[in-house]
């Protein structure tokens, strides 16, 4: 039962004519009503003491003596025979003891179970399993009991005995609302609690609409004085003194006994808003006056909190700009209008080199600066999309000349030199890098997302040597198209498994021996033939793809190693994992599924990343790393040199291998500047104690440079390109690369 629900029922008995009037018998029938209802009870009652359960009337047993009367019961239609009550006049004390200090008693709490032993024999006889007994108590003292119990096993939830306290609160109530009926000093008492009550509780005659009782929290809350309002009309209360056709219509509802509720915005006396939620429920005297009991309260806090909840669900917290969940259903309503993507380039190592705290920093003054422009260009909105990602949206110009696109060219311009331009956060120069996709809504309407375009234009804006912004054009709408076919013609590929493993041999240049094989995929595409990894990888790393594409290399490329082993060649297996595969989370696990069910020999199995990837996250690439260590499993970075190169950080990976970069190998022989890169690679491989390979090797004058500088490993054309499974094992066997692996 959620709250809302549960309002409702504790209305429904709160509003009930006979809680009001305190016919506690009635309100105990509705109270055992709905709750059979909504707790699916086998049984519920209520029973009152005859004598005082607090006073001490034991017999020489030590147990309490007490009659105790059914008042109303409950049970449930698929049961045919009525409970008996609990049929014992001897308690135990604890069992009131318990009660009165603790509300309830659960025959399901260990702590509580001897208590209830003494029903034992009314349980076995209805056959219930579970009850919960609440007390219905006034000041203090134990007046009778709710109970709820069920014939099956049940878990009470806190809540929901919390509710049925809230059930029982009321049928306490009810009882004191008849006693005041019957005594003059509990109606004193009564209205003296009223008074005290934080809420407003007013009687208005409906038949002469006067207000002829309001207690002092009225004049709190609204700043009117009491004798304004006690004894006058009804119209000059806040809620009706402006709205005459409110008073007429609830006056109307509550003579057709209709209980009315709601909430208003008012003014104080004092000129101040506040919200306050009002309830009007009719009721009829002895006398047969006609009533209404008005209960209300001021939950202005109510609905602070529930716009700065919206405002917080709308903004980003840090930058007070609108956030993603706002600005996408804008941007899906527009037709016309311009997107402007920027992207906070390299924001991920500055977080990591800075902190945090100048990481925010910096993101509020970029954000500062978008306000700025998107005031200036009439924006429609404004907004961060990502972790380092904005989002502009520029309503449509009309004006489509040449000297007109020129302009906004400029504007553009301008908007990423501002960008660019020089901060200070915490005393520290820094230069923001950004990047910027500028796209024409109209022009991609029906056809593509402008985000999506926004952000293949992204990655093109990134690619460029100076200034870092692209507006989408004809030729990334063509690339677009054919990178959307390609996604969709993967969906089919992945299905339809079009994939093929092609493995290039890795040489040993000191034994000329080859001693491993990378496994390199190709799309055996239906229209369109065999494509090269180039074709199709970059789309899946952005469509999600990667992964499963990445599961099947890996597991393909596992199976074929376990059948090389069956046959004693010892080569080692070099697999290429990508970026959003390595911190997919489930690596580890599918890698030691593999390497347990293809009986992977230990150091066989080489998983490739590259430099960049992997420093994406550090500290879960090193775990990541180890915990793949520990299965066996090599680490190798692939392009090395064309990344960070840090000694700092290889040193803290349990790494196998490096792979220079092939774009050093191919001008060996011509350039001395790569001679010179390439050689303190291998330098700083020999100081670090890894094996190294180089990529790329086409030419014997390159593989003797290579092996006078001691690089251990080589591959490229030189030696064969990356072949099918049946021409790389015939490939083996000429060579006879029968010898163990070496590292």
């Amino acid at each position: 039962m959620n709250q809302q629900e549960k309002q409702h029922l504790l209305e429904l008995i709160v509003n009930s004519s006979a809680k009001q009037q305190g016919d506690f018998s009635q309100t105990s029938a509705l109270v055992c009503q709905l709750l059979q209802e909504h707790f699916d009870a086998s049984f519920v009652s209520v029973w009152l003491l005859s004598n005082d359960a607090d006073n001490e009337q034991v017999n020489h047993d030590d147990h309490f003596v007490c009659s105790h009367n059914l008042v109303a019961s409950q049970i449930a239609p698929s049961l045919h025979h009525d409970p008996a009550l609990r049929q014992t006049n001897t308690i135990e004390p604890q069992f009131f003891t318990e009660l009165r200090s603790h509300r309830y008693i659960l025959s399901s709490d260990p702590e509580q179970q001897s208590l209830i032993n003494q029903f034992s024999d009314y349980y076995q006889q209805h056959g219930i399993l579970t009850s919960v007994d609440v007390a219905i108590r006034i000041n203090g003292h134990i007046e009778g009991v709710l109970s709820i119990e069920h014939c099956e096993e049940t878990k009470w939830l806190k809540s929901a005995i919390q509710f049925a306290i809230q059930c029982a609160d009321q049928l306490a109530l009810t009882l004191a609302t008849r006693h005041t009926y019957d005594s003059n000093e509990q109606i004193y008492l009564l209205r003296n609690a009223t008074e005290q009550s934080e809420h407003v509780v007013m009687l208005v005659n409906t038949d002469t609409g006067i207000v002829e009782y309001v207690n002092g929290a009225h004049e709190k809350m609204t700043g009117l004085p009491r004798n304004t309002i006690e004894h006058h009309s009804a119209k000059n209360l806040d809620i009706f003194k402006n709205n005459q056709l409110l008073y007429t219509s609830i006056i109307s509802q509550i003579r057709n006994n209709e209980v009315v509720k709601g909430n208003l915005k008012l003014k104080r006396a004092d000129g101040s808003d506040y919200w306050m939620n009002y309830h009007f429920s009719p009721f009829v005297t002895e006398l047969g006056k006609h009533y209404a009991l008005v209960s209300s309260y001021d939950n202005s806090a109510e609905y602070l909190h529930k716009a700065e909840l919206e405002r917080l669900a709308w903004h980003c917290n840090l930058t007070g700009l609108h956030n993603r969940s706002y600005f996408i259903p804008q941007l899906e309503r527009a037709v016309d209008g311009t997107l402007i993507l920027i992207d906070l380039l390299s924001f991920k190592r500055f977080n990591d080199t800075h902190g945090h705290e100048q990481g925010d920093a910096l993101l509020v003054e970029i954000a500062r600066r978008l306000k700025h422009f998107a005031t200036a260009a009439n924006a429609i909105d404004v907004a961060r999309i990502g972790s380092d990602e904005f989002a502009i949206l520029l309503p449509e110009n009309e004006d489509n000349t040449p000297e007109a696109q020129a302009d906004f060219e400029q504007v553009i311009k301008r908007l990423y030199l501002n960008l660019a331009a020089p901060s200070v956060i915490s005393r520290e120069k820094i230069e923001p890098k950004t990047a910027l996709a500028v796209v024409d809504i109209k022009s991609v309407a029906g056809l593509f997302t402008p985000l999506s375009c926004a952000d293949i234009t992204l990655q093109h804006a990134k690619n460029k040597s100076d200034m870092h912004f692209q507006f989408f054009n004809a030729d990334l709408l063509s690339e677009f198209t054919i990178n959307a076919e390609i996604e969709r013609d993967l969906h089919q590929a992945i299905r339809g498994r079009e994939f093929e493993l092609y493995y290039q041999p890795l040489m040993d240049l000191k034994t000329n021996q080859y001693i491993g094989a990378e496994a390199l995929i190709r799309w055996h595409h239906p229209k369109k033939g065999v494509l090269y990894p180039g074709a199709f990888i970059e789309i899946a790393e952005q469509t999600g793809m990667i992964n499963p594409i990445g599961e099947w290399v890996l597991e393909s490329a596992c199976k074929q190693l376990n059948l090389w082993q069956h046959k004693n060649v010892n080569i080692a297996m070099h697999v290429n994992v990508a970026a959003r595969q390595f911190f997919s989370g489930n690596l580890y696990e599918q890698v030691w599924r593999l390497v347990t069910r293809y009986r992977i020999k230990p150091k066989t199995l080489i998983l490739e990343i590259t430099e960049t990837e992997l420093m994406g996250d550090i500290r879960y690439a090193i775990n990541l790393c180890h915990e793949l260590a520990e299965l066996g499993v090599g680490l190798a970075i692939d392009d090395f040199g064309t990344g960070y190169s840090s000694m700092k950080y290889l040193k803290q990976f349990p790494i196998s291998k490096l792979k220079i970069d092939r774009s050093f190998i191919m001008d060996i022989s011509s350039s001395r500047e790569s001679r010179e890169i390439v050689s303190a690679i291998i330098a700083m491989a020999k100081a670090l104690n890894i094996s190294l390979t180089a990529e790329g090797v086409e030419t014997k004058e390159q593989e003797a440079f290579l092996s006078s500088s001691a690089c251990h490993h080589a591959q490229g054309y030189l030696y064969s390109p990356a072949i099918r499974v049946n021409e790389f094992t015939q490939f083996i066997e000429q060579h006879k690369i029968w010898v163990p692996v070496e590292h």
